[in-house]
């Protein structure tokens, strides 16, 4: 299995002959509006795509979109949603978003409502995990999603958690699983009022303490609103013990990870 990291939390899969887009935002650097109202008002994304994801993007098979409605544009754009609708690449998703991507004219194909419960997927299966995108008054704004489990014939299982906080959900589900490689958002994004809405550093570092297997890192210094960056990350992950564990990719960079 290959591991493409695009840009914040877009990245390509490679599972054997498949290649499976995740949650793409294509736009170019400051395309999309400011996530905060004070303090710097920098537009988004705050840095290109890489070079090699026109020719990657070539190559991909599947998408999958982890959630999408209530303006969260870093996880499908409007230049994504163009790609998918131009290509009319499977776009695999839940029932939740399902008419959603359907208006936009996508090719979309919902999986079951079963949350925790594997469903076919690509000759493997997958299984949806309710992701919590932020507490209190700014949780109850937010569009919360899900993560996925993958498991497939002859690849490591891999867990995409999705915009998440490390909640009792989660930790129940990675002790129960024990995936072996786990992609977890690391920004510690946050808005001008509220807390943060995705796993930071700390969440970051209990995760990696939790689980057994490797953990990859994203969703790092592309947008306004996350503020942890990949040199703060892995300063924590050194002293916490688990950097040996925890990947923090750059992007366009390809990880690769066996069975």
């Amino acid at each position: 299995m290959q591991i493409h990291q695009l840009r914040n939390a877009t990245l390509i899969l490679e599972l054997g002959p498949h290649r499976v887009l995740l949650d793409p935002m294509l736009a170019a650097k400051d395309a999309l509006p400011p996530l905060r109202l004070f303090g710097a008002r920098q537009r988004n994304p705050l840095v290109d795509l890489p070079d090699s994801a026109s020719a990657a993007l070539q190559s991909v098979t599947h998408c999958l979109i982890t959630h999408c409605q209530k303006g969260h544009f870093d996880h499908l754009d409007r230049l994504g949603a163009r790609w998918l609708r131009d290509t009319q690449t499977p776009v695999i998703c839940t029932p939740h978003d399902a008419a959603y991507l359907g208006k936009r004219g996508l090719n979309v194909q919902p999986l079951p409502e079963r949350h925790e419960q594997p469903s076919a997927f690509l000759g493997g299966q997958i299984r949806t995990v309710r992701c919590t995108h932020g507490y209190g008054l700014v949780g109850k704004l937010m569009e919360h999603g899900v993560g996925y489990l993958i498991e497939m014939p002859g690849e490591p299982s891999l867990y995409l958690a999705g915009d998440t906080r490390l909640t009792p959900r989660v930790e129940a589900f990675v002790r129960a699983h024990q995936p072996q490689v786990s992609v977890v958002p690391a920004g510690g994004a946050r808005f001008d009022l509220g807390g943060d809405i995705i796993m930071g550093v700390d969440d970051v570092i209990a995760f990696a303490r939790l689980a057994t297997g490797r953990v990859v890192a994203n969703h790092l210094e592309a947008l306004s609103h996350c503020p942890v960056t990949r040199t703060e990350l892995a300063l924590a992950a050194q002293q916490a013990g688990v950097a040996a564990r925890l990947s923090i990719p750059g992007d366009g960079q390809v990880l690769t990870f066996n069975a």
